[in-house]
């Protein structure tokens, strides 16, 4: 029997839509009859992917904004709920990285540090993001007594990495604020989730150096890099009825991965 998702006709508004697991996530939706909003700073592309998510089997539109700016994001939001009346699902994904050492030590003395400008821009995108947008869905969720709210977090969230004090700072922040999130909202039918994925072939990603890429590979496990499809559907079947008693949880889809091995 095949898993019944009831997602037809839902709203789903994903953020940082234009590329990558975004993208692939908004297609996801479609594909199961939703009505999607793809969110991103930047509107190249949008009218692709709006035709993309038609393809794909679903209504869609594109809303620029802003996801570290509390008045861009009350416009976006107001611009879904003016078409489509109401929002299902909000999948928190904008992210960047500003990739630095807190102190970079060569020859007895610092030679850089990360800087105040890296650590507010990844502050602001990956971290006051998600807080603005889940703010902005909740009391709309919370008037339906129904929602999803789903985050992309990172195993970095989970385990650290070198050069990424912001970034994992970030996506360990996720996590925290997905739980309490979960406590918060769940007494309103409303269910709040996370994924953290491993290694990810996203284009940016491919366009590094191949031993850089080789050495992902092999600390996976199943001898992969994940791919944008492989956390869209997990978004998707964490948004889906298949998983209605999933709340407050953070989904490894990771290959197995485990840090530093």
């Amino acid at each position: 029997m095949a898993i019944e998702t009831g997602l037809k006709g839902k709203v789903v508004v994903v953020t940082g839509a234009a590329a990558g697991i975004g993208r692939m996530t908004a297609l996801r939706f479609a594909a199961q009859g939703c009505r999607v909003a793809a969110w991103d700073w930047s509107a190249a592309g949008a009218h692709a992917l709006v035709a993309e998510i038609g393809k794909a089997g679903g209504e869609g539109a594109f809303v620029e904004v802003n996801v570290a700016d509390s008045a861009s994001v009350a416009a976006a939001m107001a611009k879904v709920l003016e078409r489509w009346g109401r929002i299902d699902v909000l999948v928190n994904n904008a992210g960047i990285v500003r990739d630095a050492q807190l102190v970079k030590w060569k020859d007895g003395a610092v030679a850089a540090t990360m800087s105040d400008e890296q650590w507010d821009q990844v502050i602001g995108v990956n971290l006051k993001g998600p807080f603005l947008c889940t703010r902005a869905a909740a009391p709309h969720m919370i008037g339906q007594h129904a929602g999803v709210i789903l985050s992309t977090s990172s195993v970095v969230g989970l385990y650290g990495n070198f050069g990424q004090t912001n970034y994992a700072a970030t996506k360990g922040g996720l996590i925290t604020m997905t739980k309490t999130w979960a406590r918060e909202l769940g007494r309103y039918g409303v269910r709040v989730n996370a994924v953290a994925p491993g290694f990810i072939a996203t284009d940016i990603v491919k366009a590094m150096p191949e031993k850089v890429l080789d050495a992902m590979v092999q600390k996976t496990p199943v001898g992969r890099m994940g791919r944008p499809e492989d956390i869209a559907d997990a978004f998707v079947w964490l948004a889906s009825d298949a998983a209605s008693f999933v709340h407050g949880a953070v989904l490894s889809v990771d290959g197995g991965l485990v840090l530093g091995t």
